[in-house]
C-alpha cells in the first residue's frame, strides 16, 4: 500500500493519552444556563438546510457544498489517498443526499448524516479499487501519485506520519482522521462509523498508542548512548 498522500492541515502532534478539546462542546458540557447562542444558531442552521435540501431547493444544495465542499474533499482524499477519487467520491455523495433527503428523520444533525453517506461512499470507492487491483494481479497497480506537500509540515514528519497511519486498521486510521484532522467529536464519529462513542474513543487511544510505538525512536540506542 503505497502512502495516502494526506491533506493534513495541522502539525502532527501525538499526545500520550487521548484528550477532550477545549474547543469541542459535547452535549453534556453545557452550561446550566443552556446551549451557548452558537450552539443554537448552528443547530438551527443545520435544520434549516436540511428542510430548504428536502424541498428540493437547489441552492440549499450549492451551499451545503459551498459551506463543506472543501473539508469533504479533504476527508475522502485522506480516506482514498488522491484528489481525483476524492472529487468522485463527493460528487457522488451529493447525489445520494439528493436521493436520500426523504429518508432523513433527523435522528442526528443534517451534516453528520450527510458526512456518514461520505464515509460509506468512500468505503465503497476503496473496495472496487481493492477488487480491480486483485483482478489485474498486481501487475497494473496504480502507482502512487505525487500530492502537493501540506504547507508548514516537514517532508520526513509527513511521509513517516502516512506510512504509520497506512499500517493501522481501517476503523482506527477512519477515527483517527475524523477526530484529530477534522475535528468532528465522538458523537458525530460514533453515528458516521455505526458505533458507540466509548468504542470511538477507545479505537482512538489504540491508534495514537500504535502510532507512536511507529514514530517514536528507540529507547535501547537513547540508553546506550549512556
Amino acid at each position: 500500500m503505497g502512502t495516502m498522500g494526506l491533506a493534513l492541515p495541522w502539525k502532527a502532534r501525538i499526545s500520550s493519552m487521548p484528550r477532550e478539546r477545549g474547543t469541542r462542546v459535547e452535549p453534556s458540557e453545557h452550561f446550566a444556563g443552556g446551549p451557548s447562542p452558537a450552539v443554537v444558531n448552528a443547530l438551527s442552521e443545520d435544520a434549516a438546510l436540511a428542510a430548504a435540501c428536502r424541498s428540493g431547493d437547489l441552492r440549499a444544495y450549492e451551499r451545503l457544498y459551498a459551506m463543506h465542499g472543501a473539508r469533504m474533499k479533504n476527508l475522502a482524499r485522506n480516506v482514498l489517498g488522491n484528489p481525483i477519487d476524492a472529487e468522485d467520491a463527493v460528487q457522488e455523495t451529493f447525489l445520494k443526499v439528493q436521493r436520500s433527503i426523504a429518508s432523513f428523520r433527523g435522528q442526528s444533525s443534517f451534516l453528520t448524516w450527510t458526512y456518514r453517506i461520505l464515509i460509506n461512499t468512500c468505503y465503497d470507492a476503496r473496495r472496487s479499487r481493492l477488487r480491480k487491483k486483485e483482478v489485474a494481479n498486481d501487475d497494473s497497480e496504480e502507482t502512487p501519485r505525487h500530492e502537493p506537500r501540506t504547507p508548514g509540515a516537514h517532508p520526513a514528519l509527513r511521509m513517516a506520519l502516512e506510512r504509520a497511519l497506512a499500517k493501522l486498521t481501517q476503523h482506527q486510521r477512519d477515527v483517527f482522521l475524523l477526530y484529530e484532522v477534522e475535528g468532528f467529536r465522538h458523537a458525530e464519529i460514533a453515528r458516521m462509523l455505526e458505533m458507540t462513542e466509548a468504542a470511538s474513543k477507545n479505537t482512538l487511544f489504540q491508534a495514537k498508542k500504535n502510532l507512536r510505538q511507529m514514530l517514536e525512536p528507540p529507547r535501547s540506542s537513547a540508553a546506550e548512548a549512556r
